[in-house]
């Protein structure tokens, strides 16, 4: 039976390709449409110069992610969501190590006064990129810029090999973010985070150990597939990885709008409210 095999293995070769070769067209066409579709959307999507993807415009998701990132059903203070977490997580619930666990249900109880976006604190990483609200990225060859709405927090992603700096006296409010390609695939390390912001409105939190790994790619012109892989010794058990999407905004003469919410409460001295304000002034001056 040796001496067959060698017969027997170029038969079966000529069946395959004989089958392949009967195969309707429609079948081989469908076979390489993904091919030619990825193909038509990686030359559709915009490109610097030095031909790596330009992420340059406004953006904003449209997910429930700053409400709560695990699984939940509506509330008052936020609509249902699935979650966001696709990996690293049982059943959409973050990895937590159980005295760190007490403390996010600690914050979800004390949410509606302790929620750092209400002091108006920098929302941080990644939570400033899934906030519902827009922000703008500026893309040179060795730097992104992004400016976000909310608080007008700048964070800058350098991409010119730079390395992370060595240790700090006092740790960043929205890290360091240092980054690469990895193809079309724009992947960036963030590091050196202090422990003052949360991760979305309901005490969902980390430490000072946090470690981020993004990765920005488009799925086409208009659409920016963003992951965040998160880790902190600290906090959770094993690192975890969310998914949201981010849509380019479109509307006719749109660009970023003032919202410094710390200034609320000086609201009545600005220009707009002078006559407010000037007729506030003697009664204050009365009861100083």
């Amino acid at each position: 039976m040796i001496g067959f095999r060698p017969f027997l293995q170029g038969t079966a070769a000529l069946a395959v390709l004989a089958a392949a070769l009967a195969l309707p067209a429609p079948v081989l066409a469908q076979n390489a449409a993904p091919a030619a579709s990825q193909t038509a959307a990686a030359a559709a999507i915009p490109r610097l110069a030095n031909g790596h993807p330009d992420f340059s415009g406004v953006w904003q998701t449209l997910s429930e992610a700053d409400y709560d990132l695990e699984p939940h059903e509506g509330r008052r203070d936020a609509p249902p969501s699935a979650g966001v977490v696709i990996d690293g997580a049982t059943g959409g619930k973050l990895p937590y190590l159980p005295e760190a666990r007490e403390q996010q249900q600690a914050n979800f109880e004390a949410r509606a006064e302790d929620d750092p976006r209400l002091k108006c604190w920098t929302l941080g990483v990644p939570r400033s990129v899934y906030y519902p609200a827009p922000f703008q990225i500026f893309q040179r060859d060795n730097d992104l810029t992004l400016v976000h709405q909310f608080g007008h927090q700048v964070r800058t992603i350098y991409t010119n090999g730079t390395l992370h700096p060595g240790v700090l006296q006092e740790n960043y409010w929205l890290g360091d973010s240092r980054a690469s390609w990895d193809g079309d695939t724009l992947v960036v390390d963030v590091t050196h985070f202090n422990a003052e912001t949360w991760l979305d409105r309901s005490g969902n939190y980390h430490g000072e150990k946090l470690h981020v790994v993004e990765r920005w790619n488009f799925i086409d012109a208009n659409t920016i597939a963003y992951q965040a892989t998160v880790e902190d010794p600290e906090v959770f058990s094993q690192p975890w990885t969310l998914e949201v999407l981010l849509h380019r905004r479109r509307d006719r003469d749109f660009q970023l709008i003032e919202d410094y919410c710390h200034t609320l409460p000086y609201a009545d001295y600005y220009p707009h409210n002078v006559e407010k304000s000037v007729a506030a002034r003697p009664a204050q001056e009365e009861g100083q």
